[in-house]
């Protein structure tokens, strides 16, 4: 029988990442495949070759008369749905889903499903350590970190799924266990004809779900709800009956459920309204899954936050240290002080510096003059950085890294953070933002 009319035929597109695990997965199970990508030269292509040499590859180009006899296509999400090829094999009949909607079918375990425009990584991140602390034996990927198909093992109990909406619109039958869309707002609209597809897009995650988690503070986070469906919401406001939120007692603002006091916001390590919003929303995500309270409370407090994001590090003689090595704009940079520093007991001292890439940075005096003693500078355009916000702090410049730091541990005082949110590239000292980031963690680490 020709490959082209096998009718038990499974088509991956997309050679990256993605594709390269649906393959293996796909092998490892004995189903037949091929691949195809509209590359000439992608990732994996030459991985596949190797590992996986009886799959026949279409470089270059999408073969329709290949997708047109597929028993199913699996498409990777960085190509649209919209591609004429895909619409042709769709309109033969041919089903199309990705490896969202593959591993759906195969998970024998609950799944926990997490999109939005923003803080998905962090919540997500943030449920699997609480799981993990709980005894629970979980898996965490998607989106983030591990593909979906990686995960697929038959001892796990709960899997926590970051999906964008790329990878949504290809499962038409996710079925989680609890499914939320944190937050909804314009995003990859080169992908999309409207705001309103993007948003349709991001509410496939609903589709099947046996609970939703909602976000009170976002309107376009609230999907329509059918009967039996269990719900509850997160917010910044006071929580009613069920629902998660803030609650005020004497001087002290409370992470809580309904009149519950739950923890003192200010025992987080993650600092910022956003992030207590993000700590509700896991709160909420972990109880629909049956996580212990008790146990979550116990993760909230020890999480330091994702790796180069406003990430707490350590405290060493009464300083705090964050690394946001991830600021590499001025908007960062002014949303990491806004966040930090009214949870600070003291002032911020800031470490920025590095390629400017002809930024504005005038747009930061307002922030420091509020929440930073101490400008510390270094890397290439530290002298324009200075010039920019001469008057808003006090400022000391620095030749290398080493030294900025060193300024910067000198100057702070018990109650102080030392914050790295540079509002530049990091090319001019470092490979990249991580390298950056490293190098600070590794300087703290010493202390």
């Amino acid at each position: 029988m020709s490959i082209i009319t096998t009718d038990q035929q499974k088509v991956v597109i997309g050679l990256g990442k993605t594709g390269y695990s649906v393959i293996a997965f796909f092998v490892a199970r004995g189903i037949r495949v091929v691949a195809m990508d509209t590359r000439e030269q992608t990732p994996y292509s030459e991985q596949v070759k190797k590992e996986f040499p009886q799959v026949q590859l279409y470089l270059g180009g999408l073969e329709q008369a290949v997708l047109n006899g597929a028993a199913q296509i699996i498409l990777s999400p960085g190509l649209p749905l919209a591609t004429s090829e895909i619409q042709t094999a769709i309109e033969q009949g041919v089903p199309v889903v990705g490896d969202v909607q593959v591993f759906a079918d195969y998970a024998q375990a609950p799944i926990l499903a997490i999109t939005g425009s923003n803080a998905k990584s962090t919540v997500t991140t943030l449920v699997g350590e609480m799981a993990k602390d709980a005894g629970v034996k979980v898996a965490v990927g998607g989106n983030l970190g591990t593909p979906a198909l990686d995960l697929i093992a038959d001892d796990i109990e709960l899997y926590v799924m970051e999906l964008s909406s790329f990878q949504l619109e290809t499962t038409p039958a996710l079925k989680a266990k609890v499914a939320t869309v944190l937050n909804v707002s314009p995003d990859h609209l080169d992908r999309y004809d409207s705001y309103l597809q993007y948003h349709q897009a991001k509410h496939e995650i609903f589709k099947g779900s046996q609970a939703v988690v909602v976000n009170r503070d976002d309107a376009l986070s609230a999907p329509m709800i059918k009967p039996g469906v269990k719900h509850t919401s997160f917010g910044l406001s006071a929580p009613d009956l069920n629902q998660f939120g803030i609650i005020k007692q004497e001087s002290n603002a409370y992470l809580a459920k309904f009149n519950q006091p739950l923890l003192d916001v200010s025992k987080l390590k993650i600092k910022g309204s956003h992030n207590r919003s993000n700590a509700l929303a896991a709160l909420a995500l972990g109880e629909a899954v049956g996580l212990d309270m008790t146990s979550m409370l116990t993760t909230l407090q020890n999480y330091p936050g994702l790796a180069h994001r406003c990430q707490w590090l350590k405290c060493s003689d009464g300083v705090d240290y964050y690394n946001d090595s991830k600021g590499t704009n001025v908007g960062a940079t002014v949303a990491a002080l806004e966040g930090l520093g009214p949870d600070t007991q003291g002032k911020i001292i800031l470490m920025a510096g590095g390629v400017a890439k002809g930024a504005d940075f005038s747009f930061m005096k307002d922030a420091i003059k509020q929440y930073v003693t101490t400008l510390v500078l270094y890397g290439e355009d530290r002298a324009s950085l200075a010039q920019a916000l001469t008057g808003q702090a006090e400022i000391k410049l620095a030749d290398s890294f080493e030294e900025a730091f060193n300024l910067a541990r000198d100057n702070a005082q018990r109650g102080d953070a030392v914050l790295l949110s540079p509002a530049c590239a990091s090319f001019d000292m470092f490979k990249n933002f991580e390298h950056r980031g490293q190098v600070f963690t590794q300087l703290v680490e010493a202390l």
